[in-house]
């Protein structure tokens, strides 16, 4: 989890930059955090998704690995 929380900081971060930015309107701010609040929640889901992706492959490969070594293949 210390990737999770460096990557929350780094938002709370961004977040802020843009709060304090006084070259941005009220509504660009906003705008802009609504955007890297959607961004960030993809990528969460993103990395979610390929997490279990990768943890059914490695089931399934224990699963074959047996049988490949059987018929010669490893």
């Amino acid at each position: 989890m210390p990737h999770h929380n460096k990557r929350k900081e780094k938002l709370e971060r961004l977040k802020d930059a843009i709060k304090n930015n006084p070259h941005l309107t009220e509504e660009e701010k906003s705008q802009a955090i609504k955007l890297i609040e959607e961004w960030y929640i993809e990528d969460q889901a993103d990395r979610y998704f390929w997490s279990m992706v990768k943890q059914k492959l490695l089931e399934i490969s224990a699963k074959i690995e047996p049988i490949l070594a059987e018929l010669g293949f490893l």
